[in-house]
């Protein structure tokens, strides 16, 4: 007869421990909490509001000179007033209104609101509440209750970075896109595939950059998915091209200008090398290493898409991204709130977030830290220029080899014996 303390814990028979198979829907398994969140939550909390309450109540209000919402709202009030929307003036530097007609129908509500304070403050009260139930989302998505510390935490953690504080002074929508992402992977690992059709669909709409992540629903052959994600954008278009003044502007002026690499707030690899001057070889080189490394991760990641569906999903999404914003034409700091999802990856048994190197590159493409200096001011200006390109080129790297090494690693481990194959060893050394 077995005592209790030489009878082996559940998946493990003497030395070899054992991955249990796990089905392609997430099982139920009670939410995660630990004996400190009492502790963690009188702390994370009051961090966590006074933080939101700073950003939005001081930071926000007051704005910046980089000022993307009146853009916005400028254009969906001509599109409300019967005015051509695209009457932009390119060769100047400010920021210009860049969505198609189908996402100026899409936002349009926001242009009745009239009194344009007001319509600016609920904006971003909107994207910032976004963020907040975003990050709730990814907590339990994590396997952790809300009534853990963690999800107060997170907001905390976030409100502290660049992504967060740029999206709410420059009053942007990336708030409603991280809901958006967060949302559509929830529907990818559930197989809500129309729901997470239609989300997708309507992300696509406002910012193309999400038209990869059409591979998720590919894969997994959650054909809802793929054909809301694609149909979405082309009624909205459809539907809005009458209804916009001038949209065939889009296509002639806005359009081109969009295939443009810009010299100026790009944080992109072509942004980098046109800064510099890059000899268009050596572009071309580090282009086709980098996007060989985001294939080849993204491929190799495949097999976890039963087994360990959440960390798939957000890993693939991230490397996805992180390759858009580092290898398109345009690449600017605060997307990088669109990695969170990969984030929380730390907390499961595999993630590219367990390496160091991840969180340096993660410092660089969050980090608010400005690098002006009076010593090395070339080398200060060129950091603050291109911080991020630094972090996304790392997480590129880090997430290729980490998926290289979990490959071999599982390779190697292909004969060890599992639960459903002991042998008489294993059974005697745990006996």
């Amino acid at each position: 007869m077995l005592d209790s303390a030489s009878v082996a814990p559940i998946g493990y028979i003497g030395d070899v421990s054992f991955s249990p198979v796990v089905p392609d829907s997430p099982r139920h398994v009670e939410p995660r909490r630990t004996a400190w969140d009492s502790i963690g939550n009188s702390v994370a909390w009051p961090l966590a509001i006074l933080l939101m309450a700073h950003r939005f109540a001081v930071l926000a209000i007051n704005g910046s000179v980089t000022d993307d919402f009146t853009t916005v709202y400028s254009a969906l009030r001509r599109f409300i007033e019967g005015v051509p929307v695209y009457n932009e003036v390119y060769h100047f530097v400010d920021p210009h209104y860049l969505y198609n007609p189908g996402a100026t129908l899409l936002l349009a509500p926001l242009g009745f609101i009239t009194h344009f304070t007001l319509a600016r403050w609920a904006f971003i009260a909107v994207n910032l509440l976004a963020i907040v139930i975003a990050l709730g989302l990814l907590t339990r998505m994590a396997g952790w209750a809300l009534r853990s510390m963690l999800w107060p935490m997170s907001i905390a953690l976030a409100m502290l970075t660049e992504t967060v504080q740029n999206t709410l002074i420059f009053s942007n929508i990336n708030g409603l896109l991280l809901l958006m992402l967060t949302g559509f992977l929830w529907c990818v690992i559930h197989k809500k595939a129309w729901i997470g059709g239609l989300i997708l669909g309507l992300a696509i709409l406002v910012k193309p950059m999400f038209l990869p992540l059409l591979f998720l629903p590919l894969v997994k052959k959650q054909w809802g998915t793929l054909i809301l994600g694609i149909l979405t954008p082309a009624v909205f278009n459809a539907i809005a091209w009458p209804l916009v003044p001038g949209a065939s502007d889009y296509i002639t002026r806005t359009m081109p200008y969009l295939g443009e690499t810009r010299d100026f707030a790009n944080s992109s690899l072509p942004g980098l090398a046109i800064y510099f001057g890059m000899p268009t070889w050596m572009e071309i080189t580090w282009f086709l290493i980098f996007g060989a490394m985001v294939g080849v991760a993204v491929l190799v990641l495949l097999r976890f898409r039963n087994t360990e569906p959440f960390f798939w999903a957000a890993t693939t999404s991230g490397i996805l991204l992180t390759g858009v914003f580092f290898l398109s034409s345009l690449g600017q700091m605060y997307y990088s709130m669109m990695i969170f999802p990969m984030m929380f990856t730390l907390l499961g048994q595999r993630s590219v977030f367990h390496n160091w190197v991840a969180w340096v590159a993660a410092f660089f493409f969050l980090s608010p830290t400005a690098f002006t200096s009076q010593r090395w001011p070339d080398i200060a200006r060129w950091l603050e220029f291109f911080s991020a390109t630094i972090g996304w080129g790392l997480l590129i790297v880090v997430s290729f080899v980490s998926a290289l090494l979990w490959f071999i690693g599982d390779i190697r481990a292909k004969g060890t014996p599992t639960i459903n194959e002991p042998t008489q060893d294993n059974f005697e050394r745990t006996a």
